[in-house]
């Protein structure tokens, strides 16, 4: 079993009213004619809201990509899986940029504490 199958049957055992789905190709997940073709079986497919990138550099390539050329909001990276709550900021952040990585990263740290 793969480190991408493990977490999605683990976030699966956590959450098992959210719909979760594991390895997505991107077009798949996101775009519904493709996500009906590639993955028919999937409640998630072609209607995602979040990704998961299997490392940092994926995960950097794809939100710059959204935020660039598709001119969404894009907030992060946010590192998961360590003992307190990190964010990561690009060096050609905006001013706004650090105010919305600052918001979840805060909300995380107050988050962390009602455990």
């Amino acid at each position: 079993m793969t480190k991408v199958q493990e977490a999605t049957a683990k976030a699966q055992a956590l959450a098992p009213d959210v719909p979760i789905d594991g390895e997505l190709q991107f077009d798949a997940a996101f775009v519904p004619s493709v996500g009906a073709q590639k993955a028919p079986d999937s409640t998630v497919a072609g209607h995602a809201t979040v990704f998961v990138f299997p490392e940092l550099q994926s995960g950097n390539i794809g939100y710059k990509i959204a935020q660039r050329l598709g001119g969404f909001q894009a907030v992060g990276p946010i590192l998961q899986g360590l003992n307190q709550p990190v964010s990561d900021l690009s060096r050609g952040a905006s001013t706004e940029d650090v105010y919305q990585t600052a918001l979840v990263t805060a909300t995380q740290v107050l988050a962390s504490k009602n455990d």
